[in-house]
């Protein structure tokens, strides 16, 4: 169990965004004549370090889990020894294992014990997919899903109240089995009529503060349960498994852990940003780490606690990186507004689609200055959610003002997770401040066919997913997927990066585009600096972890057209392959 003292504050490395890219020179003195033989070696490929430079190689070596040479060929075959494993990479790409920067691991383990719901074409088929579900089910047993999008079905439900289903379709294959369905996005859920009468709700009921519960014209309950309104349904599954004992808790988690590393291993990700967990979340992923049984690195941020609790107990959840560590504890997430497809994100202006509405605020402002003011007393980081431009600014006065009043330091790298919808005016302040902007490239492509209808072309061209104005601002970019409101494939987020080509094969304001050099970084070396990192892991460099991810072609230089393409063929997490297609 890993208690260490706070570190002093250091400063943010900051990245070289240098356009050309140098081939590494092999230097005949650079490495020991008697260097002793490595556990690994890359060798043939072409090999992005990711350093300050962005140098290319062409192999590396790893030795008990760090890399100890990088270079040319002929370099590094010195390392080659009996026992050595080589890989040839025979022309493939070979980079820093991908850090997923903004995702739910434990939610994504969930994911793949529930209905998937991501490929529906529409409600129909989404209520054949439960009515499936029911028959294998005994009465009063919860089904479960999660992914649908009422955007991307291919017609419209019917019946339908501000575009999306009733009930009662559903509750007709499901009159005695409670189903919830979360939207992709994690901001909504569905609820048939034995769902919503086991969270207490009924015609007259109002909803939690922050969330909605959407009628139809008669005043009587869709389904359609926004924000916190789901969490009296949810509290109510959660309750129908308190009979479960210890063991079934614990192989359930275990199940979860294993299948989302499966899932991110398969994808090129070594490193994984974990947008929340509780306490006790983190007490099992604690004895995890104990027991060598976490497989992919983990940095976690503490959610769901108040701040009296973080207050009381932070001290003993800080876990700083120290080098080859598989969890690692130093941040808080917070969340002041919902997401833009369901109308959730707070916004300065109106809804284009809905004009009684400016979104929803989960979490007051005085409650997350609180939570900045406990983070700052304890060395901790804060990253809140925050997508609508409302929602931004008032994060970033939140900061501010926390700074200004605590006398902090100039190393902080406070967050705003997502950033998807910003004011011109607010973007340098980001860069003022020292504010990571965390975003998900993926999430451009995903949501462009819609974004316009919520928000009008103008605010959706000049306010929506401003890699580029950041990146000119100077502001640090790191990226992510959300996984599983999108899937966590880096090379999928990597593409729509570099190309915001939507699935219809427009292009989404494409002057706001990454370069393949700035979408690589953001997933690997920003990643890393986003979470005090950066000595260890996020570039190919001696005495850094050997965490490598290997593609079967150049996503620096090959088309665009090819980079869909693109797959993920050895993944290696300290010098381990722990993936291989």
């Amino acid at each position: 169990m890993r208690h260490s003292a706070m570190p002093a504050r250091r400063p943010v490395r900051t990245a070289s965004l240098a356009a050309c890219i140098l081939l590494l020179a092999a230097c005949a003195d650079s490495q020991p004549s008697d260097a002793a033989p490595a556990d690994l070696v890359l060798r043939g490929g072409i090999v992005a370090t990711v350093d300050a430079d962005n140098t290319m190689a062409e192999a590396l070596a790893i030795d008990g889990g760090r890399i100890v040479a990088v270079g040319g060929n002929e370099e590094v075959d010195g390392y080659i020894g009996d026992d050595t494993e080589v890989i040839e990479l025979d022309g493939r790409f070979a980079a820093p294992g991908f850090i997923e920067g903004h995702g739910h691991y434990m939610s994504l383990g969930n994911s793949k014990t529930i209905l998937d719901l991501n490929g529906a074409a529409n409600w129909a088929a989404i209520v054949e997919m439960v009515a499936e579900a029911v028959a294998a089910a005994e009465p009063g047993q919860w089904i479960r899903g999660r992914g649908w999008h009422q955007e991307k079905w291919d017609r419209p439900p019917d019946p339908a109240v501000e575009g999306n289903p009733t009930h009662s379709s559903l509750s007709a294959v499901s009159p005695d089995n409670p189903v919830l369905l979360g939207h992709a996005s994690g901001h909504a859920a569905f609820a048939n009529a034995a769902a919503l009468a086991a969270g207490g709700y009924d015609r007259d009921s109002e909803p939690p503060p922050g969330g909605e519960l959407v009628r139809d014209g008669n005043g009587d309950l869709t389904g359609l349960l926004r924000e916190t309104a789901q969490r009296p349904v949810s509290a109510a599954f959660a309750r129908s498994r308190s009979g479960r004992t210890t063991d079934e808790i614990d192989a359930q988690f275990r199940r979860e852990v294993a299948l989302a590393a499966e899932e991110a291993l398969s994808k090129g990700v070594t490193s994984f940003h974990d947008a929340g967990a509780s306490f006790a979340t983190i007490d099992r992923l604690r004895q995890l780490e104990d027991e060598g049984a976490l497989p992919v690195r983990l940095y976690v941020m503490v959610r769901g606690q108040s701040n009296d609790e973080m207050d009381a107990r932070l001290a003993d959840y800080y876990m700083p990186s120290d080098g080859d560590d598989y969890l690692t504890v130093r941040s808080i997430k917070r969340q002041i507004d919902g997401a833009l497809g369901s109308h959730g994100a707070w916004l300065l202006e109106p809804y284009e689609d809905m004009p009684s509405s400016t979104g929803l605020v989960l979490e007051t402002v005085e409650d997350i200055t609180g939570t900045a003011h406990v983070a700052i007393k304890h060395g901790y980081q804060v990253n809140t959610h925050a997508i609508g431009d409302r929602a931004n600014r008032e994060v970033l006065d939140i900061y501010q003002s926390v700074f200004d009043s605590a006398g902090a330091g100039d190393d902080l790298r406070w967050r705003i997770e997502h950033a998807q919808h910003v004011h011109p005016d607010d973007v340098a302040r980001f860069a003022e401040l020292g504010v990571i902007a965390s975003m998900q490239g993926v999430h451009a492509t995903s949501d462009a066919p819609w974004i316009p209808a919520r928000l009008g072309d103008d605010r959706a061209e000049k306010r929506t997913y401003l890699w580029r104005s950041f990146l000119d601002a100077g502001v640090l970019i790191n990226n992510g997927t959300d996984v599983p409101v999108e899937d966590i494939d880096p090379l999928a987020c990597f593409r729509a990066s570099v190309t915001r080509q939507t699935a219809d094969g427009s292009i989404f304001y494409p002057e706001q585009n990454m370069t393949r050099v700035d979408a690589l970084r953001s997933y690997t070396i920003n990643n890393a600096i986003a979470a005090f990192e950066e000595a260890y892991k996020g570039s190919l460099e001696v005495g850094k972890l050997g965490d490598v991810v290997v593609i079967d072609r150049d996503i620096l230089t090959v088309p665009d057209a090819e980079l869909a393409d693109a797959r993920v063929e050895v993944t290696i997490v300290g010098g381990e392959v722990r993936y291989a297609r």
